[in-house]
């Protein structure tokens, strides 16, 4: 984003992907996802995943630094008190996961893992996640159900089979680098296809809710959804919460409820977009009278009309849109001693 502010005010006439900025951006993404990709194979997958509200608490900071808006001091309470509070109330939440998380961690051999792949508890979600994603996904392409809680419910079930594959692989990949080769178990190979596929269609969708819908409602819905679904996956397969006591399941409960409301308040509070306007208002102009006040518009705004003093040709537009006409004055033949009229009316049938 840095590198694109910066292109974008300068007469630089490079590429983005031309500058070392981007590559340095995005050399750092990915050292980072890779870091989080090693994570899983060290810690239970019901501390990671709720662990990524530090990155939004890290990108609202990094942001502030970086690309400088320009506020009034007047604004900074409005514009910026929710941020600093939604902070707050995340890093409290990341305390409390981080406290009460699950401890219990076993190594991902390849015995281990097909011993959870084939568990009647996981076989049952399983079921009940594939019913789900089948109905969500009929009722999204057949009948255009475009709520942003459908497409982002789709890509959690498909986040929390991503994750559940990810500590798989992870772990056995650790393991073989460690001297316990697991490459050799097929079941390494159908989870890492699992991740491969699960991913790239996390993706594609993701990318559609993105054409429809905010990218800062999309971060705070989408990690609420994934981060509750990804738990309950990681509980059912990994058995995360197996021996732990109600009380640290409640205040590992309450440390979620937490992180959520602090990253909606980070991200609930971004500028809108300001839509674009199909005519050009003639009262706003500096020293011109505001006629909205009365109820009347210098230029009528006609849906799909896009040119300035252009009106569309519709048979509904009431009769005070109507053109003027000029009266026709029908021309004598055979008369010499008419006066000369202006134009000429020509009368042409239906079918001319």
């Amino acid at each position: 984003k840095y590198c694109h502010i910066r292109l974008a005010g300068s007469k630089d006439p490079r590429a983005y992907f031309k500058t070392k900025t981007w590559w340095l951006g995005l050399f750092l993404m990915l050292l980072g996802e890779l870091g989080v990709f090693a994570s899983y194979a060290f810690a239970p997958l019901s501390l990671i995943v709720p662990l990524s509200a530090v990155s939004v608490i890290a990108s609202a900071i990094i942001g502030i630094i970086f690309i400088k808006e320009k506020w009034k001091p007047k604004d900074f309470l409005r514009r910026y008190v929710l941020s600093f509070v939604g902070c707050g109330l995340a890093i409290v939440g990341t305390y409390l996961l981080v406290t009460f998380a699950p401890n219990s961690h076993e190594k991902m051999t390849g015995e281990n893992i097909t011993r959870h792949l084939v568990s009647w508890p996981f076989l049952l979600y399983m079921l009940v996640e594939i019913i789900l994603f089948c109905l969500l996904l009929y009722f999204y392409k057949e009948r255009n159900a475009n709520s942003i809680a459908v497409i982002l419910l789709l890509v959690a079930l498909l986040g929390s089979m991503t994750v559940v594959t990810v500590k798989a692989v992870a772990g056995m990949l650790v393991l073989s680098i460690q001297g316990n080769l697991q490459l050799d178990y097929p079941i390494f190979y159908v989870m890492f296809v699992c991740m491969v596929a699960t991913a790239v269609y996390q993706a594609a969708f993701l990318s559609q809710a993105s054409q429809m819908y905010d990218s800062s409602l999309i971060a705070s819905v989408g990690y609420i959804l994934s981060t509750t679904v990804a738990i309950t996956a990681g509980a059912v397969f990994y058995l995360d919460f197996l021996g732990e006591d109600v009380l640290h399941i409640c205040m590992f409960a309450l440390g979620c409820l937490i992180a959520f409301l602090g990253v909606f308040l980070i991200t609930r509070n971004r500028k809108k977009s300001i839509p674009f306007e199909p005519y050009i208002s003639m009262d706003a102009m500096p020293g011109m009278q505001n006629m909205h006040d009365k109820g009347m518009t210098v230029q009528p705004d006609l849906k799909a009309s896009f040119s300035y003093g252009a009106l569309e040709n519709n048979d509904n537009i009431s009769e005070i849109y109507t053109p003027a006409t000029l009266p026709i004055m029908q021309e004598e033949h055979g008369s010499r001693s008419a006066s000369g009229v202006p134009y000429r009316v020509l009368e042409h049938t239906k079918k001319e």
